[in-house]
């Protein structure tokens, strides 16, 4: 994707800009020259290297439009970031010319359990919506780590452990404070700002900086959910059981294959410390007799580990173990038509790529295919299924490296492969966006000249 020149390429224009940021908002901004910058700058991925003329963090609403304002005035991009998960998409080129905008101290959520809404401040992750929502028997649309932004997750569309009954995160999403282009805070919802409401749903950090959202909560205090875990050498027969499992599967299923290969570290439970496994995981809503019922033909495969239980709402992060930490990596997905058994095959072989830590099939359709009427600019995902692999990047050097290996386990899905991408999935900058946002594109490209003319905002994702 090729990036946008702008005027702020001289140190000393930089040097001014920063000085302007510093008077706008004070020590809330980190400037190169400041001992804290090499870790204000860095994304939860840290295999992406971010740099950015200053790293802002502001506190309130009112900071954000001091940012916006004062970069704008100095020729510089604004670029919104809760976590930066969903780093590697970003330009980091024309991020050098940005203000990285780093939301991680507006956080907060206050629960209204009546209506079974939250609204929830820019930097929040989804544990504290979680907790905030479990003492009222609520859970969201949440993502399979806890420590994913809301808003970020929930703006590119989202794909829960709910989904396949309950649609995609931005569906839940009811209404969105976000400071635009011109320096002003808006609110955005169906009846307020509905062009702005219908693109950011979708557009996200396009279109400006988002400081809160308001979000429909579910009415589940607890859910059926696990794993089922094998030695990585039962992959073919697993993997063959549960596509055809899948087959038949209901809508209150959301479930996903993966073959993981862990190094020997000390800090990773013996069950998986320099192992490689095969595990299934998800949630069935479904009462405990019936979801087990639905479980006995995965059962019967005698897994070395089943934790599927009963598990309050808020616990339901843990299941999918994603890494508790910042970690360096490579990723790359395609999304499904099928999953027949000659795809099984390919993933079954896809998994053994050398250098690859994850080969994953999530199993999507139902709910997260249907568009609402009052969906925004995605509102659904097509396909079945969504491949996806991950490659660790212990080095710098080994980047080529790894994105070689996860572009090479997706690339054998290429005949089931369909013109689509997930969005929460994307992390790379040269994306094809009509994969993305599909038919929505030409008009959302419209609305991006509109709100935003100069093209300040920066995103992963971008317009």
């Amino acid at each position: 994707m090729t990036s946008i020149d702008i005027p702020v390429a001289a140190s000393g224009d930089a040097a001014r800009a920063g000085t302007a940021l510093r008077d706008a908002i004070g020590e809330r901004i980190v400037l190169p020259d400041d001992p804290d910058y090499d870790a204000a700058r860095t994304a939860w991925n840290l295999a992406i290297d971010q740099r950015p003329v200053a790293v802002a963090f502001p506190e309130s609403a009112e900071d954000v439009v001091a940012i916006v304002r004062t970069a704008s005035g100095a020729g510089l991009h604004v670029a919104p970031q809760s976590t930066g998960h969903g780093a590697g998409a970003l330009d980091t080129v024309a991020l050098s010319r940005a203000v990285l905008v780093s939301l991680t101290r507006l956080r907060g959520v206050t629960v209204d359990p009546e209506h079974r809404t939250a609204r929830v401040l820019g930097g929040s992750v989804w544990t504290d919506v979680l907790d905030a929502a479990a003492p009222h028997g609520l859970t969201a649309l949440h993502g399979s780590a806890g420590d994913v932004s809301v808003v970020g997750y929930s703006l590119s569309g989202g794909i829960s452990f709910y989904g396949r009954s309950h649609g995609l995160a931005v569906g839940a999403v009811r209404e969105v404070q976000i400071v635009t282009a011109d320096g002003r805070l808006r609110r955005a919802s169906a009846d307020e700002n509905p062009e702005l409401f219908w693109a950011v749903r979708g557009g996200g950090g396009s279109f400006g900086v988002v400081v809160s959202i308001e979000i429909d909560l579910l009415p589940i205090a607890d859910i059926y959910a696990g794993m089922l875990l094998w030695p990585a050498d039962r992959t073919p027969e697993v993997a063959h059981a549960w596509a055809r499992w899948t087959q038949s599967a209901p809508l209150t299923s959301t479930t996903s294959l993966r073959v993981m290969s862990f190094p020997p570290l000390p800090d990773l439970p013996p069950f998986l410390s320099g192992r490689s496994v095969i595990v299934i995981d998800g949630a069935i809503e479904e009462q405990d007799a019936v979801a087990s019922a639905l479980l006995a033909e995965l059962r019967a495969l005698e897994p070395e580990i089943d934790t599927f239980t009963r598990t309050p709402s808020s616990q339901l992060v843990a299941v999918h173990m994603d890494p508790p930490a910042p970690t360096p990596a490579a990723t790359d997905h395609v999304v499904l038509g099928a999953f027949p058994d000659a795809a099984v095959a390919a993933f079954a072989a896809a998994a053994q790529t050398p250098g690859l830590f994850v080969m994953e099939v999530r199993h999507v359709g139902g709910a997260l295919a249907h568009r609402a009427e009052n969906a925004g600019a995605i509102g659904s995902i097509d396909g079945e299924y969504i491949a996806h692999s991950i490659a660790l990047v212990p080095a710098p050097e080994l980047w080529d490296g790894a994105v070689q290996a996860v572009r090479g386990a997706t690339a054998g899905f290429a005949p089931w492969r369909i013109d689509a991408l997930a969005p929460t999935f994307v992390d790379s900058p040269d994306a094809d966006p009509s994969l993305i946002y599909g038919s929505s594109w030409a008009e959302l490209t419209e609305l991006k000249a509109a709100f935003d003319p100069s093209r300040l905002f920066l995103a992963a994702r971008a317009v």
